[in-house]
């Protein structure tokens, strides 16, 4: 039995399991993960590095014509980010990038240049994809869209693991005024502003582990998939 192929997206705030929960769910179905954040933080690192005035529209456009984004498996089997042909995972997990990385994201050029990239990497469909717009912009016909949204504390002790694994210190009120920070930028900025889709399912994964999330999503994508067989 042959079953069909989903774009599947997981869009939300940020340290709600979008990524670790997308990546996992790839693997379960033989799909193509695309982390969008990582493509964001990348643009972010490119634009720090090289000193890019986020307010001068002339040096944006330049600055994009040089970033060139792609993702490759590691040892692990797990993906890792490219910028122009260097490894860049690590950095772009870093804080000078985390607190840097909605602002440069609200950009319009960084959007559409983005944006384009993605919707041609899921055109063939048999793909998850997370973001904060993937549901709504990149790909609002996606076939199964989930919203994830979580406690702001938990988030924060989260986001503190996930720098601690990478052997970043982070305090963690700093942690929770970057994540208020970031969700008012993603939330009201004028180009493609976080927002829940209208057909998209609510995962509020304050108490789900990242095992519960993972069935969650996985139970719900075989189910559509029996039924467009």
């Amino acid at each position: 039995m042959k079953l069909s192929r989903l774009i599947i997206a997981i869009d939300g705030y940020s340290a709600c399991g979008k990524s670790t929960t997308a990546r996992a769910v790839a693997r379960i179905l033989g799909y193509r993960y695309i982390d969008t954040g990582a493509m964001y933080r990348a643009v972010t690192l490119y634009f720090l590095d090289n000193h890019v005035a986020l307010t001068n529209p002339k040096e944006v456009a330049r600055a994009l014509e040089q970033i060139h984004i792609t993702f490759r498996v590691g040892p692990g089997g797990s993906s890792e980010t490219f910028l122009n042909g260097l490894n860049v995972e690590q950095e772009i997990r870093d804080m000078r990038v985390a607190e840097k990385v909605s602002e440069v994201s609200a950009l319009k050029p960084v959007r559409q240049k983005l944006v384009q990239q993605q919707r041609r990497i899921g055109k063939e469909k048999g793909v998850v994809m997370d973001g904060r717009d993937i549901g709504t912009v990149v790909f609002p016909e996606a076939d199964l869209k989930f919203f994830m949204t979580a406690d702001i504390t938990v988030r924060a002790i989260r986001r503190q693991q996930e720098l601690l694994a990478n052997e970043v210190l982070a305090d963690l009120d700093t942690i929770v005024r970057n994540i208020r920070e970031r969700d008012l930028i993603d939330t009201t900025r004028a180009e493609s502003p976080l927002r829940q889709a209208p057909d998209a399912i609510v995962l509020d994964t304050t108490y789900l582990t990242i095992e519960e999330q993972v069935d969650e999503v996985v139970r719900r994508a075989v189910s559509l998939m029996v039924k467009q067989r």
